[in-house]
């Protein structure tokens, strides 16, 4: 039988464990994606090949930044002495692990597209070099406030003093804490690096349209961020509630739920709305004279894109808040874990099917400016539909919250 500092060692060494190990995933497949992308730039001209490598690197070097982010939270709880003795942080050892392994993904995949497209679009306008690096850097930096989010989540996971805390349900709380933050994070940097590198390239296609690129690309990418910021609101909420308020059953599965519904519910928004982005910026950089319809097109389509992310955060607040009556029951402990799941996974396939239609429309109002009432009408019918099985998660969330 371990003692209960041995059993927090343990602990901490897993969520080392899933730090760098989730951490590690994002980067490699950014670093991959833009070296793959230099490879092909090369081959159109191979003189420029040491200007396109050193490119490379630098891109690469951003993107990396998400799993050197993990390496440090891993090497804190490899060495970092427990504040106490109580199993509670174990608890908050492994939620921290979470945070940042899983925030580092979606970064680290989502700063390789800039990175890769900077290569192609320096080949296409090498004129153009010093402004696309500049597009590159701004738009990998953006791609890495996930990652952020999710290191300081872990650190305040690691260093604040829960050990007066009871363990049920404040250990859940805390895992849900960096569940939420984590999986947000996954979309919001995925999503960001999409109009990130579509920028890259419609600088080079059109240098004359790069400051309203640029624009549109910053506004598209900060839209991505929202369903990062309701993940760490999130957890802010079961960091720092108050614990004696809540029973421990079913508590604890109502603050899990609370972390899973919105952290699931964002991944899908964040790429959705990354989608639509792209569209935006390519469409800018295409047709800059419709640079204020395009954006506004962006901007319905990204806003009716956030529902379900939405949705997930409003069923987090009802676990958070609604006050429940204590009982030992299974069933009752399930219910309520299960009203975060419904609303959290059900969110993930609307949310990127929402974006596809979005960006779609975004496309064509770029090319198509005299059929943008229609292509307008058509998306919000097209969202709507697409949006009902968000909506149908949400009913069953509530049926098991309040009726059943």
């Amino acid at each position: 039988m371990l003692n209960s500092i041995a059993y927090i060692t343990a602990s901490s060494y897993l969520a080392a464990g899933l730090t760098i190990g989730l951490g590690a995933i994002g980067a490699a497949l950014g670093e991959g994606y833009a070296a793959g992308l230099a490879n092909e730039s090369i081959s159109y001209k191979p003189k420029m090949s040491g200007e396109l490598l050193k490119n490379m690197l630098v891109g690469q070097a951003i993107a990396e930044s998400a799993a050197i982010f993990a390496l440090v939270v891993a090497i804190l709880l490899l060495f970092a002495q427990p504040s106490s003795g109580s199993p509670i942080v174990a608890w908050s050892a492994i939620g921290a692990g979470l945070a940042m392994g899983l925030a580092a993904i979606g970064s680290g995949i989502g700063a390789g597209s800039p990175a890769g497209k900077a290569c192609l679009a320096i080949v296409h306008q090498p004129s153009e070099k010093s402004r696309i690096m500049t597009t590159m850097l701004v738009g990998s930096a953006v791609c890495q406030t996930p990652a952020i989010f999710g290191m300081v989540i872990s650190f305040l996971l690691m260093f604040m003093d829960f050990s007066s805390a009871p363990l049920y349900p404040a250990g859940a709380a805390l895992l849900g804490a960096g569940l939420a933050t984590g999986l947000a994070a996954i979309g919001s940097g995925l999503g960001s690096g999409l109009p990130a590198g579509a920028a890259c390239l419609g600088i080079a296609r059109q240098p004359k349209s790069g400051d309203k690129t640029m624009t549109t690309m910053l506004v598209g990418s900060a839209v991505c961020q929202t369903p990062a910021i309701f993940g760490i609101v999130i957890s802010f909420l079961l960091i720092f509630m108050d614990f004696s308020s809540v029973p421990p059953y079913p508590g604890w599965a109502a603050l899990l739920g609370a972390g899973l519904a919105t952290g699931l519910a964002a991944i899908g928004s964040g790429v959705g709305n990354g989608f639509t982005a792209m569209e935006a910026v390519s469409g800018t950089a295409r047709n800059p004279e419709c640079n204020s319809e395009t954006n506004r097109v962006m901007l319905i389509g990204m806003s009716v894109g956030q529902s379900t992310a939405i949705y997930g955060f409003l069923v987090s607040l009802l676990l958070v808040f609604t006050k429940m009556e204590p009982s030992t029951s299974l069933t009752s402990c399930l219910r309520l874990l299960g009203a975060g799941i419904s609303s959290g996974f059900g969110g993930i396939g609307p949310g990127i099917g929402l974006g596809i239609v979005a960006a779609s429309a975004v496309r064509w109002v770029a090319r198509r400016p005299s059929s943008t009432v229609a292509l307008i009408r058509t998306m919000l019918v097209g969202m709507a539909v697409t949006e009902s099985t968000a909506i149908y998660a949400l009913i069953v969330a509530l049926l098991l919250l309040f009726v059943l």
